[in-house]
């Protein structure tokens, strides 16, 4: 029988994490422990040796009803029995329109056109790539350079390395990467005082504008996270932010692109964040949950004003992009299944009853004489540590596996983003040994 000994050693010599340091994982003493995971049933994923975890970031953001959903699992069945996958070019399948049209339908048909990839950073690379391509087939052959939000994280494929403004993956492919303009932050962590997050996302907006009336003949669009930049520490906004970008792309002639995958698919409270501000972007993003964090798949959703800028009898006009598992059908049954679970189990209403507790739960540390900037929206709540320890992140997350609960701080940010189906009582256990761990951490 399997061990977690067994596996751990057998990992170490032939698989190579993502984002790791192998040698933090290495040898008896390990600064870092690797857990083997031998399934997963509900928030919670169990190990080889009888241990169990609460999946309090939702396996990287992606498991929205917790591991192995019965009717997520009960629909993968039924399509392995009708069709796995076909080439998408020249081909379709009942899966992908049906996704299509059901994610266009949640848009008011305003984004009716969907392009599909596998993951996050790949939609990235298709947003900024039909954003130029749309530009170049209107003949505005000049608008070919992009703008970031200082912080934002699109992914670390090497064309969406260039609208990452996060120096730990940036920097090590600089030489490869040609940058985007980075743009102030609307993160309501830098008001100064006296300020409102409503006032910083405005002077952010306005520093925005500034560039935009110096550069627009250049820029093909603004790409941003709406209301949350995860990566780089749950930096969170107002939502005017977005309402006044809107507006400066469209006076300009800039398209907007906002990324959703992370921040989509009811995380920031609204089945979309950008909705929250009343808007619609040119491009949106999607990925992570809408698989329900089974299959990989992400979807770039676009305008019929876009789509008509490739639609032409020249093949050179058209949208060249492709990768051998486009729609997958598999994958987009897992997300008809996840957006069914959306639509019969009023998921929105229940999570604001959820975030509400989560919230309540985490309002003591509010007081915590080393705790900064306890905040929240929808079903994603952080805090900022003060601690002088290079190594506080690295050391809450070992207490907090020592506790049962799998958190990853970013930097010295702790932040919570369980799957939707937690219950109350599993929340206050989170929160409760999460306290613990920073405690423990902090001793150190």
């Amino acid at each position: 029988m399997t061990s977690n000994r067994e596996l751990l050693e057998r990992s170490l010599r032939a698989v190579w994490h993502p984002c790791t340091q192998m040698k933090h994982h290495a040898g008896q003493e390990a600064a870092l422990p690797l857990v083997p995971i031998a399934r997963g049933q509900g928030v919670w994923l169990h190990d080889f040796d009888g241990h169990r975890y609460l999946d309090g970031i939702s396996s990287w953001w992606v498991n929205l009803f917790g591991h192995c959903h019965p009717r997520i699992n009960a629909a993968l069945r039924a399509q392995l029995d009708e069709l796995e996958h076909v080439i998408l070019a020249g081909f379709t399948q009942r899966p992908v329109v049906e996704l299509s049209e059901r994610l266009a339908a949640l848009t008011g048909g305003s984004l009716g056109h969907c392009f599909f990839a596998s993951d996050g950073a790949s939609a990235t690379e298709i947003a900024l790539k039909m954003s130029f391509h749309s530009w170049q087939n209107r003949g505005h052959g000049d608008k070919r350079e992009f703008l970031c939000v200082a912080g934002g994280y699109h992914g670390e494929t090497v064309g969406a390395l260039a609208v990452t403004d996060v120096a730990l993956f940036r920097d090590a492919y600089a030489a490869l990467i040609r940058p985007a303009g980075v743009v102030d932050s609307p993160d309501a962590r830098l008001a100064a005082a006296g300020e409102s997050a409503v006032d910083v996302a405005r002077r952010a907006a306005s520093a925005l504008e500034a560039r935009l009336e110096r550069e627009h003949q250049r820029i093909a669009a603004l790409i941003v996270e709406p209301l949350i930049q995860c990566a780089s520490g749950m930096a969170m906004h107002d939502p005017e932010y977005l309402r006044l970008a809107r507006g400066l792309c469209d006076r300009y002639g800039v398209h907007l692109i906002c990324d959703e995958i992370a921040v989509g698919c009811g995380r920031s409270g609204s089945f979309f964040a950008h909705e929250q501000a009343a808007i619609r972007p040119d491009f949106l993003c999607l990925s992570k949950g809408i698989s329900g964090g089974y299959l990989p798949l992400s979807i770039v959703m676009t305008s019929d004003a876009v789509y008509a800028d490739f639609y032409d009898d020249a093949t050179s006009r058209g949208f060249l992009h492709s990768h051998s598992y486009t729609g997958n059908a598999l994958a987009c049954r897992a997300a008809l299944a996840t957006l069914d679970i959306f639509a019969d189990e009023r998921v929105i209403e229940r999570n604001e009853l959820l975030a509400r507790h989560l919230g309540s739960c985490l309002q003591p540390l509010a007081g915590h004489p080393q705790v900064r900037h306890l905040r929240q929206r929808g079903m994603i709540a952080a805090f900022d540590v003060v601690s002088d320890d290079p190594l506080f992140s690295r050391h809450f997350y070992v207490e907090a596996l020592a506790s049962g609960i799998l958190l990853r701080p970013i930097g010295n940010t702790v932040y919570f983003m369980p799957p939707y189906i937690i219950s109350p009582g599993e929340i206050e256990f989170l929160v409760e040994r999460a306290t613990a761990a920073l405690e423990a951490a902090l001793r150190r």
